[in-house]
């Protein structure tokens, strides 16, 4: 009787690659994530410590850089006056700017419909974010002038008295938020109306069955199931109150006298106009550290809503 073959074990030719296949589970995800994790480290880690350390020198960006440690940021919160105008600006845009995902909602519950012709309708409301801020910018200039602007004509059609919006040192920044609206609140609909396409419809109707009222079908059952749409929609929107520049450098280029200047602005105009590149870099620090705060305290917010 002949004994029947059987393959013997494979005996691994190395301690290594035992200890490999020991740990393969753990290193698998860093090999995959490596190449995005360099990325981000040049291009975003990279350049928000070489910011901080700008920020340490009186550097005009051209010349050699002299180290004075923190006074740029002394300069920056004990003596720069415009400084304290751009960060109350600031508040206003980020206060403001939250109505932005409130708009977004109600417009897409509106056009969350099934009738004939919404598509083309939801296109009209999406178009505000298709297009560049700049030509937003335009458009709004245009439409405030006081001269020949249609928010003039409107104004005087109702017998009331014509303004001229962008030369109001105390309602300019009002004005311009008003403008930053209308995109923001498009793409806060566009989140929604994706949002809204993944809501249980069993729930809904069960609860219509129920005879629910409209009001808590949204708050009891729309709503939680729309957490994660307006959790991403308040934080592009943060970001983007933090950052608003187009529309000031557009619309009146930080004015007048300075009136309607943000931080993204007052960096941008110190490093470049003013060649005091240190001071810019001061002031994109702070912007950082306040748009860090608000990202931090909604994605802690998330973390424990998921648990």
């Amino acid at each position: 009787m002949t004994d029947t073959f059987l393959p013997s074990r494979p005996v691994p030719r190395s301690g290594f690659r035992t200890w490999f296949d020991r740990h393969q589970t753990r290193i698998a995800p860093w090999v995959f994530l490596s190449p995005a994790l360099v990325l981000f480290a040049v291009y975003v880690i990279y350049p928000i410590v070489q910011s901080f350390w700008i920020s340490l020198h009186d550097w005009d960006g051209l010349g050699p850089m002299e180290f004075i440690g923190l006074g740029n940021y002394v300069e920056l919160l004990l003596y720069d006056f415009d400084f304290e105008t751009a960060v109350i600006n600031n508040v206003k845009w980020l206060v403001l700017f939250m109505l932005s995902p409130v708009f977004g909602l109600a417009t897409a519950l509106f056009l969350n419909q099934n009738v004939w012709g919404i598509r083309f309708v939801k296109s009209l409301f999406f178009f505000p974010f298709v297009i560049s801020q700049v030509v937003v910018g335009l458009v709004f200039t245009w439409f405030y002038d006081p001269a020949n602007g249609l928010l003039n004509v409107i104004l005087e059609g109702l017998g009331l008295p014509g303004i001229s919006p962008l030369s109001s040192e105390t309602y300019v920044t009002f004005w311009i938020i008003a403008a930053g609206l209308w995109p923001q609140t498009a793409y806060c609909m566009i989140l929604y109306l994706t949002g809204l396409n993944n809501v249980d419809a069993e729930q809904v109707e069960a609860a219509r069955i129920d005879g629910a009222s409209s009001w808590t079908m949204l708050h009891k059952i729309i709503l939680p199931q729309l957490w994660p749409a307006t959790f991403l929609a308040i934080v592009v929107t943060v970001i983007g109150s933090l950052r608003s520049f187009d529309l000031i450098a557009i619309m009146t280029n930080g004015g007048p006298w300075g009136s309607s200047t943000v931080l993204a602005f007052k960096m941008y105009e110190e490093a470049l106009f003013n060649y005091r590149m240190g001071y810019g870099a001061a002031v994109a620090v702070i912007l950082f550290l306040f748009m860090s705060v608000f990202i931090a305290w909604f994605l802690t917010r998330l973390v424990r809503q998921e648990r």
